[in-house]
């Protein structure tokens, strides 16, 4: 046989130290970044550090050096950055160990976070599965229902069902249950598990229950009931498929046709958890307990990834009960100690506050701030709920325009599709949410080529005096679905430069 051996290059010096347009240029050649395409087409912001709600940039982006986070980095940094509380659990937790494995031992971090969780909780979800991301605890909920149905001798009970218009993550299973005609999932039809799909809610968090809407989810699941593991839903806001929200009634009515038909209801808590919607959790509006929840994003304030799938006793002892009597799951990180006790350092933060006045006080003011771009044009719908604020458009938003137009407002916004939206750190203050509000209402009317990218009159009233200050410190809901970034990066190929001095 021909000799295969290749000799490795000499070991080079360690980079250290790297300019900015050193940082560009490796970041094009070697970097593959979110719903992007490789070589990336659109130069990113270089990010040197970030504090309290401001990202500091390596190099100033029209003439700013410093932006507003109104995205929470993707809603997960809820307490803002540097935070000095989960600075100090992070210091203390590394000086202990950083990882052990989970297989055969265990710690004080994960116990007393399990522990945490299950008391948080709605009902009776006392029992945790720790993981490395959201996708993934989407996974293990769905890996527990099918397996529950295989201990119980229904191994028919295979398919999940959903509604249209939401999103579970970019891993399989997950993406089987997002919906099947928007975002960029429907490339994996025909290969991904064919699922059951219930018609999109009807938007309005406040809006009356449609009754022919509910009469249709419990028909579905009734139709469907002998091949149904579970049904997979987010509960009162659609994030990532969509930024819509709907009424806790059809929550509830899922929760009734599943226990009426023999079915388990999964509620994806991801985005929702940790006060995001008003409540500690989005089924809490609802005021039901699921059989299974996953949480992730905001659960370590930003620091490191780490996800949970919570489930009740009955899903516990049915799965232990069966032939193979082990939840077949065991990432290679779960658990991690680092991890584990900065979620436990952050959610004592969150609860030691009153967040509920937090999230109440912004979403008060992306209310007042966000009600002048009703007017502008191109724009269908404006909403908010708890500290989550949306301008809905009836064309597909300009990102590369709209990301201009944020920046040059000072703000740091990551649009998608017909829709530009914001999630800010439950630490913004007052004149940061007007400015972030000002900046929302700007990307709204960006258009390619506009000699300041939509910076109109309108927007810029109503920040009023806060907007000032604060520097100084149409698809339908059926279509929705892909990713959590999908409208950016089928976009975001073709965004361009924000970065430009």
């Amino acid at each position: 046989m021909p000799d295969r051996t290749v000799t490795a290059p000499a070991l080079r010096e360690p980079l250290k130290n790297l300019d900015t347009e050193s940082v560009l240029a490796l970041d094009r050649q070697h970097v593959w970044h979110p719903y992007g395409p490789m070589p990336n087409t659109a130069e990113p912001l270089v990010v040197e550090s970030a504090s309290g709600v401001r990202l500091r940039l390596a190099k100033p982006a029209y003439g700013h050096r410093e932006l507003v986070d109104a995205m929470s980095s993707w809603w997960s940094a809820i307490h803002g950055y540097n935070h000095p509380v989960l600075n100090e659990a992070a210091h203390d937790q590394l000086g202990r160990m950083s990882h052990v494995m989970f297989g055969g031992l265990t710690h004080e971090p994960a116990v007393r976070l399990a522990k945490r969780l299950a008391d948080l909780a709605p009902g009776d979800l006392e029992h945790v599965f720790l993981s490395d991301s959201g996708s993934v605890s989407v996974e293990v909920a769905i890996k527990m229902c099918l397996q529950y149905w295989r201990s119980a001798g229904r191994p028919e009970k295979r398919r999940l069902m959903t509604w249209r218009g939401g999103y579970h993550g970019d891993t399989w299973q997950p993406m089987s249950v997002c919906d099947p005609e928007g975002g960029m999932h429907h490339l994996w039809s025909g290969a991904l598990p064919p699922q059951v799909f219930a018609d999109a809610p009807p938007s309005g968090f406040e809006a009356e229950p449609d009754e022919g809407y509910l009469a249709h989810l419990h028909d579905t699941v009734e139709r469907h009931a002998h091949e149904l593991a579970a049904v997979v839903v987010e509960p009162v806001v659609q994030g990532a498929g969509g930024m819509r929200f709907h009424s806790p009634a059809y929550v509830r009515a899922l929760r009734e046709a599943c226990d009426a038909h023999g079915v388990l209801l999964v509620l994806d808590e991801i985005a929702t958890g940790f006060g995001r919607t008003g409540e500690l959790f989005a089924a809490e509006h609802a005021g039901v307990t699921p059989d299974v929840m996953c949480v992730g994003k905001a659960l370590t304030g930003g620091y490191v990834s780490m996800a949970a799938t919570l489930c009740t006793p009955r899903v516990a002892r049915g799965i232990s009960r069966g032939e193979v009597p082990v939840l077949a799951h065991g990432p290679t990180f779960m658990g991690n100690p680092l991890a584990s006790a900065l979620a436990c350092a952050s959610l004592d933060l969150l609860l030691s506050q009153d967040w509920r006045a937090r999230v109440r006080r912004i979403g008060d003011g992306l209310r007042a701030g966000l009600a002048p771009a009703a007017a502008l044009p191109g724009v269908v719908d404006v909403s908010v709920l708890g500290a989550i604020g949306v301008v809905r458009l009836d064309h597909e938003v300009d990102v590369a325009a709209a990301t201009r137009a944020a920046v040059r407002a000072g703000v740091w916004v990551r649009p998608f599709r017909d829709m530009v939206y914001a999630m800010p750190p439950y630490v913004t203050g007052d004149a940061d949410v007007a400015r972030i509000a000002a900046a929302v209402c700007a990307a709204s009317s960006a258009r390619a080529g506009s000699a300041r990218a939509g910076l109109g009159d309108v927007c810029a009233g109503s920040a009023g005096a806060g907007a000032g200050t604060a520097g100084a410190g149409g698809r339908s809901a059926d279509a929705g679905g892909g990713s959590a970034d999908a409208g950016g990066n089928s976009a975001g190929a073709s965004a361009g430069s924000v970065g430009a001095a």
